[in-house]
């Protein structure tokens, strides 16, 4: 059963056991259990892992009502493959998502103000950076889910739904729960993202499943909502991600095309069209470090070849504080 092993010089200083499910359709064609844990058993919250269907549900709600006097479903049509992505991104907060961000707010006839999704720094350090050498505030719009929010205001504006989108009765949440529970063939139990709105516990087999959706949508080449925010996620992951971020990394360094989404605590999810498989990989502890190792074992064992990192990819290096590799990240795969 493989655990992720964290080498720091010549011994081991940590372990991070981690499970991972590979669906194709509904089925179940691969799995990784960890010591003594089925992954079958696993739940674990979505976080930004739901990103691109709760996209979906705010387009839905935005095509089928009325924005600035206009049908939403015009509207929802002229939208670019970059805004999509930002849509379904944990992005970075670098100037080039705030741009797209502000964009989509004045299109849905909003103000960065009606975000509720809280401010943060940027998590790109120089875009953190430049804000407060120019002596400014962070804002909701620097927060990595601002494009996400962004949409949800827009299907609020739409329906003319209360613009306080983040209670679990809001209609909006309603929609994006059933949609999830649909998808993952399993009932949620509630928590609060991050970000403010809900989230949901859920199997890891299930989001498997729901990436394997998105992994179908792309692979029937489908003018649906679905296949289409997975497609502008596999042509602009600098956009659903940022500046040496995993999710970008993983794509562009990729031998076939994926949509990607890192969730939060350890959790990665990968759609992979050409073989219309859907993998969800939870690392137990939460520890995100040990993701990259992780995925790189799964990607080897369900689709061999379809990634191969150098052998001093970052990701799996541990370094220390002057930037000195000390130690790895390796899968010890033994019985």
């Amino acid at each position: 059963m493989p655990v992720v092993v964290q080498t720091r010089g010549e011994g081991v200083e940590a372990v991070h056991p981690f499970v991972a499910a590979v669906v194709r359709g509904h089925e179940v064609v691969g799995r990784h259990d960890a010591p003594g844990v089925s992954a079958l058993d696993v739940t674990t919250t979505w976080r930004s892992a739901s990103k691109p269907f709760q996209l979906v549900c705010a387009l839905d709600a935005i095509s089928a009502g009325t924005v600035l006097g206009a049908p939403g479903e015009a509207l929802v049509q002229a939208l670019s493959p970059e805004d999509l992505a930002v849509g379904a991104a944990s992005h970075s907060g670098e100037p080039v998502h705030l741009e797209r961000v502000r964009s989509l707010l004045a299109r849905f006839g909003r103000v960065p103000g009606d975000l509720r999704c809280g401010a943060h720094a940027p998590v790109h350090t120089p875009s953190a950076e430049a804000v407060l050498r120019a002596g400014e505030d962070f804002t909701d719009l620097h927060n990595n889910c601002s494009g996400k929010h962004s949409f949800m205001l827009g299907a609020c504006t739409a329906q003319a739904w209360p613009l306080e989108y983040r209670p679990v009765e809001h209609p909006l949440q309603l929609r994006i729960r059933a949609h999830l529970e649909a998808l993952c063939q399993a009932k949620g139990a509630f928590a609060v993202d991050g970000c403010g709105v809900p989230t949901w516990h859920m199997p890891v087999v299930g989001l498997a499943r729901a990436w394997a959706r998105l992994a179908e949508a792309v692979a029937d080449d489908a003018p649906a909502t679905l296949a289409c925010v997975g497609r502008a996620m596999m042509a602009h992951p600098e956009l659903t991600s940022g500046t040496d971020r995993l999710d970008l990394q993983v794509v562009r360094g990729a031998r076939v095309p994926l949509a990607v989404k890192i969730g939060a605590q350890g959790l990665f999810c990968i759609a992979v069209p050409s073989a219309r498989l859907g993998i969800a990989i939870k690392v137990l502890s939460g520890n995100g470090d040990a993701l990259p190792a992780a995925i790189v074992h799964v990607l080897r064992t369900a689709l061999p070849g379809a990634f191969e990192p150098s052998a001093d990819w970052a990701p799996l290096e541990v370094r220390n504080v002057v930037g000195r590799v000390v130690g790895r990240f390796e899968v010890d795969a033994r019985p």
